[in-house]
Formats: C-alpha cells, structure tokens, sequence
C-alpha cells in the first residue's frame, strides 16, 4: 500500500497506540530492536514493513509556550538497528499539515525558524557530549557535535548555529549519513540511516546510550522533547536526557577508511598589479580519516584546499579592540570542540570572548587575511575511555614568497569528564617558524589548565589558567578566568573575574585586548504571561563590566547594561535597552579615519531593535541606537529585509549606517549586504553574498554552486570579486573563478 494511502487510512488526530517507554527513577527509555532486513530510506514509516512491528516511543512534552504539557501533536519515534546502521523512523502528527512551515532546506541551516525535529545520541552515555542529527520536512539535513553540552558555544540548542571558533555545539562536524521525508495529510514522517562507523560508541557489545528527541512546530512556537525539560535547558542538556537500550554494537565495524580526494582548477586575476593578465592554477590534494578505535579517528590532509568556503562579513570597527572573524574551513571545524578551553565570555549573552587559547584560523591565514598554502597536517581526536578525550593536531604551512617563512604548528588537549557536568583539562600550542627564512628561536607556546564544576542542577563554576612564551617577553605574560553561573527556570544569576597581563601573547589564538583586569556580572529573568498583551515571553535583565588597566588601575571600559526583550505571540521580537558606559582611551587611534585622542569618556545609549516573524515569506527589521560617543554623537540604524518563497528562495538585505560625529571631526559609514539562495535540493544550491562597505573601501560578490554529495564533498563551483570604490588600486582588488571537485572513498565499507 502507498505511504498516501495509508495515511489517508489513519485518524486525522493523533492516534493512541501504546507506548515502549518505561520510567526508571525519572530517567526515560526506549529500546532499539534489530532487524535483518532495513527499512528502505524513503520517508515512509508507516508503509515499510521494517517499522510495522516495531512499538513507537512517543509522549512528549512541551517546553514551550505551555512548560509541562503534552505536546499539541502526537510524535512517534521508532528504533532498530542492522549490523552496520541504525534507524530512526519518526511520524509527525499534524492536524493542519497545509500549514507546515518550511523556510530553508540547506544543509546545516537553522532549524528554529521551520517545523522540524532532532534527536542526540549521547553514544558514550558520558551526560556531557554526543551527536546531534535533524531534519525538515523538506529533507534537510543538519548535523553537528556537542561538547560540554554546549558550554562555551553559542548555546543555540534549538537548530541555531555555533561560533566558528568550535565552541560547545560544533555545527560543521558532516558525518555520512542519510535522511529522507513524506508530507501527507497526517501530517509528515522521517527516516534516518546512521552508519555506526559515522558516531563514536564505547567498546564492548552491548551498548547503552543517552537519547532525546526534540519537535518543533512552528506556527506555535511549540518545543516539545520526549525526555522532558525545564525551559531554561534546550536539547543540549544530555545530563537530562533518556537512554536508548538493546543496541548490539558491531565487532570491528568502527574502523574505517575514508580517502577524499580533490582536484581544483581556478583562473586570477589581481588588478590591483601591474600585470593583470590572467592566471590559470591547478592543484591536486586529499584528506584520509582512519578509525584506530571505536572512539578514537586519525585525520590527514595534504595540500590542504578550501576554495569551497564562504567569505568573511565584513564589519565595521568603531573601537580600538580586534575585531573577530570565525573560522570556516571544514577540516579545522570537524571536532574542533575536543581542542576548546572554558571560556566564560562575559555575563551578557553577547558579550565577546576576550581571548581564545587555540584559534585555528591562524593556521593557514595572514594577519591580513591572505591565503598561506598548507603543505599538509594530521590530527588524532577523540575518546581514549569512557570519560577521557584528546586531541592531537600538528600542521604544517609553506614559505610565502621571499619574506614570510613556513611554520609548523602543533597542538595537544586533554580532558577528563567528571560526574555532574564536570570536567578538567589541560592544553599545549606551539608555533615554530621552519624553512630556510626561519630566524633563530622564532617560536611561540601556550600552557593551559582548565576546568568546570557542576552543582545540583542548575550551577556550574568554571575557568582556565593560562601562560604564553614568547623570547623577549617576560613577566605578565598570564591570562585566568573565573565565573559562577546559576540557571533556574526563571532566575539567571552570574558573576566572574578575569586577568590577563600586557605580555600574554598567544599567537596561534586568539586576544581582543591585553593587560587588563576585569569584573562582570548579570541578572535575568524570565517571564511566560498568561494572555497579557499578547506577549509570550518577557526577558528583562541588567548586566554590568568594567575593565581595569593592569598596571595602574585606570578604568578602560565600564558597561552598565539594562534590556528588555519582548516576544510576541506572533513570533515578532523587539529589543529595548538602555547602556550607561564609560572608555578611558590611553593610546590614541582612528574611528574610520578621525582620531579619537586619549581621555576619559562617559554617555548613554539607547537603542531599539524590532524583528518580524522571521518564519514568515516576508520579514522585515529595523535597529536605531542613539548615544554619546568618545566625546562626540552617533547614530547607528539600519533596515533589513527578507523574501523566500517557499524552502527554495531565500533574499536577504541588510544595511547598517553609522553617522559619526567626533571632536576631530564628522564621517559617516554604510555597510550593506544582501544574500541571495537557491535551493534547488537539500544538496543541490547557488548562493551569492554581495558586500559594499564604504570604510574599507570595497565592495565584493562571491557566487557559490554546491552539488554535494557526501559529509561535504562534491563539485563546487566559486566566483569571487573585490574592488575599491575609488581611483586609487585596493590591495584586496582582484577576481577568480574556481572549480573544485572531491569524492569521498569508503574503502573498507
């Protein structure tokens, strides 16, 4: 019988089969069954044979809008397993199935603004990492690994993204893996294929791991997870999670080879040289992943290309702090979290990290951004026990040209998982330049130790100690961080402390500013009205940082920080904040070319910030902040604008404009970018990224054609331009065109 068929056999409401799931001392099971003969990956559970028999796990409950009650539609999960997958088989109820909301179907996007549904697999059953996979009704596919749930990244648990410097919730970890979807008048139903050798899992055969399913009904805004959560925790919280029994791990099965090979073509020209002829270049080079344990991978690379990677956003600096820009490229990305330090940031939740110990941009990149050729590399990561994981990563980067000389970069993590949410670790980094323009003792390491302590189930203590080397720095050359974070339903509390002296000099990471001492703190609330102003959720909270200079005590940065967001029934959102600042300038520097001369500074900002639905064809928003500046005015504001038609289109228009009046003098800055993405299929897409930024004096296009195949090989087709705005030649100026295709080899399977 057809999927449509029976479907339309079945009751519109959710039917009431019975359920497998037990409740042991609160903690949720489900067990997996094995079969001999697969389900086929179509999209249609209840017409394979391979899931009739099969008892679905089902029960969820909502965290969101209603924390603590059945979900409004009935999901079913069912699980099984061959000698080499396992399954997961998920219907998804829908009473109104015409109003599924689907707003993008490329993979790894954000899976918040759709109707959608994920599971994680806490394989090693550790309460703090595991795997996350998902999908859409249109068959996205989106992945990504989860470290320390989630802390130190962006703490998007809810199909949101991570920050490209790894962070809790890598997002760019691409496993090898399938899913396929139905929409019917039921509603719409998966099917995911999870290779064992994809996922890492403990030796031994009979396996136990961590489990929970998450759903998302968009026009709702309803989160409903089968292990149920207080609101304040997301998918993340595996230590909350239930356990998934009866797996039969496969003997041997873990160890496999990949081999990825790729060949590039690409056609330059720079015109901003006195040649601007154009230049043909060709390439050849591969990755190999090896399995030497169950837990345990050893990747390799040589000539190491990333011609398919997106731009960097450009940015406007209105300060006289580094400015961060994430990594991007897939080899640094893939388990990058097994080589994160605890990093508490700051109370806000946007407040930047003020240092990352190991950043692998660094590898491969100039302080100017220019490409430098990577010879080749290896990295071995994972999980040597049940608690403990390391990482182990040595690159190695060519001479550019008569000047720069090639480096050899190496680094070592360890760290070992604690019971309740706890863990210690410690780091080693090393850069040492090599090659013949090599000078004596050119090298630079950083030393660090860190850890976190979790208590009960809301607080956790965490921070690292750290020192760099450097010939010809001595003394103050050390960085620590302490925070105290508590998270209840509606109560968020924190405070920390942070020192890092003028010296401390991680070269193969990352510094925002240097020699300072730092105190922040914040409190939040949260509030879920009941029918008042058509308000769903209320978050006000105040925040405070203040900066020290470390030789002399002069405050060089004061922030109090009060905001309110408020988010609508209609799932638009409007940010209201007022800032009280202070900046104690001791060097002088520019504003876009106008000076800023050393003093002490103190204004008030105010800004408002308002967002339509943004699961809506058509979205729009609009900031405006107006505030005192370094002795002088600005006003910052900006439109943005969205249009998709259906998963397949999305157009997005965004410009920001800086009106600056100093003492020194007045300028003004715009900054304008619109995105534009074609779907044509979960792994079929052009997207185009078009940039003017009259700071800087440029203006770029990159064009991107991606026919992917798997764990992010294929063919991929790249355009980039970048010119100046004026007469005079820009140093970025130039164009390409490259094609680059790759294959990935699953030699022994």
């Amino acid at each position: 019988m057809a999927f449509a068929d029976l479907a339309r056999a079945q009751p519109l409401g959710p039917p009431q089969p019975s359920t497998p799931l037990e409740l042991t001392a609160g903690v949720r099971q489900a067990k997996a069954e094995q079969v001999d003969v697969a389900p086929q990956i179509d999209g249609e559970v209840l017409g394979d044979p391979a899931w009739a028999d099969i008892a679905p796990a089902t029960g969820f409950v909502q965290t969101a809008p209603d924390e603590g009650q059945p979900a409004s539609e009935r999901t079913e999960v069912r699980i099984v397993f061959t000698d080499d997958t396992v399954y997961f088989g998920i219907v998804c109820y829908d009473r109104e199935p015409a109003s599924i909301i689907v707003t993008d179907s490329r993979r790894d996007s954000s899976l918040s603004t759709s109707d959608s549904f994920q599971l994680i697999l806490d394989t090693f059953l550790d309460q703090q990492n595991g795997f996350v996979f998902g999908t859409s009704p249109s068959g996205q596919e989106y992945d990504g690994q989860l470290i320390n749930e989630g802390a130190g990244g962006s703490g998007m648990g809810r199909g949101g993204t991570s920050c490209g410097a790894g962070g809790g919730f890598n997002l760019n970890w691409d496993g090898v893996w399938q899913v396929r979807t139905a929409v019917t008048d039921i509603g719409w139903s998966a099917e995911f294929a999870i290779p064992f050798r994809t996922i890492r899992f403990p030796t031994g055969r009979t396996q136990t791991w961590g489990v929970n399913f998450q759903r998302n009904v968009r026009r709702r805004n309803e989160l409903a997870y089968w292990a149920p959560l207080p609101r304040q925790f997301d998918l993340f919280r595996v230590s909350m999670a239930g356990q998934l029994t009866g797996v039969q791990a496969p003997e041997g099965l873990w160890r496999t080879l990949q081999v990825t090979p790729y060949v590039v073509g690409e056609a330059v020209q720079r015109t901003d040289a006195l040649d601007d002829v154009v230049k043909g270049l060709g390439d050849i080079g591969g990755d190999l992943k090896y399995g030497v344990t169950s837990g345990l991978t050893v990747d390799l690379t040589y000539n190491t290309d990333f011609a398919q990677v997106e731009v960097d956003q450009q940015q406007i600096n209105l300060d006289r702090f580094n400015l961060f820009f994430p990594e991007k490229r897939p080899f640094f990305l893939e388990n990058a979290g097994a080589f994160t330090v605890s990093n508490s940031g700051g109370a806000a939740f946007n407040d930047p990290s003020q240092t990352e110990l190991f950043f692998s941009r660094r590898i491969g990149v100039s302080d100017s951004g220019q490409a430098v050729p990577i010879l080749g590399g290896a990295r071995l990561s994972g999980k040597v026990s049940d608690t403990v994981t390391v990482g182990l990563l040595n690159m190695q980067t060519d001479d550019v040209g008569s000047s720069m000389p090639g480096n050899n970069f190496s680094v070592a993590r360890l760290r070992k998982d604690l019971p309740n949410r706890s863990s210690v670790g410690a780091l080693f980094v090393n850069r040492q330049a090599t090659g013949d323009l090599a000078v004596d003792n050119d090298i630079n390491r950083t030393y660090a130790v860190d850890g976190r302590w979790g208590f009960g189930q809301n607080g956790t203590v965490s921070g690292f100690a750290a020192q760099t080397e450097t010939p010809g720095l001595a003394g103050e050359d050390y960085a620590w961080d302490t925070a105290v974070d508590y998270n209840g339903q509606a109560w968020r509390v924190r405070a920390g402390y942070m020192e890092m002296g003028d010296n401390f000099n991680p070269e193969v990471g990352f510094v925002r500013r240097r020699g300072f001492r730092k105190v922040d703190g914040g409190i939040f609330y949260t509030w879920r009205p009941d029918e008042f102003l058509r308000i769903q959720e209320l978050q006000p909270h105040v925040t405070f940082n203040r900066f020290w200079n470390y030789d002399d005590g002069f405050i060089e940065s004061s922030l109090l920080h009060m905001d309110n967001a408020w988010e609508f029934n209609d799932s638009s959102r409007l940010i209201t904040m007022w800032n009280v600042r202070k900046e104690g300038v001791v060097r002088p520097f520019t504003v876009s070319g106008v000076p800023v001369l050393p003093g002490s500074y103190g204004w008030n900002e105010v800004s408002l910030n308002y967002n339509t639905d943004s699961s809506a064809p058509v979205t729009a928003g609009f900031r405006v902040q107006s505030s005192g500046f370094f002795g002088g005015e600005l006003l910052t504001y900006g439109p943005s604008v969205g249009f998709r038609r259906g998963e397949t289109l999305n157009v997005t228009l965004n410009w920001s404009r800086n009106d600056i009046d100093l003492p020194a003098g007045q300028v003004i800055t715009n900054l304008v970018s619109t995105q534009i993405a074609y779907n044509f299929s979960p792994r079929l897409f052009a997207q185009s990224l078009l940039q003017y930024n009259d700071s800087a004096d440029l203006w770029s296009v990159n064009f991107r054609f991606g026919w992917l195949q798997d764990a992010n090989t294929g063919l991929f087709l790249v355009y980039n331009e970048t010119d100046g705005l004026s007469d005079i030649p820009h140093t970025s100026a130039g164009r390409s065109f490259i094609l680059k295709y790759s294959y990935l080899f699953d030699v022994l399977h």
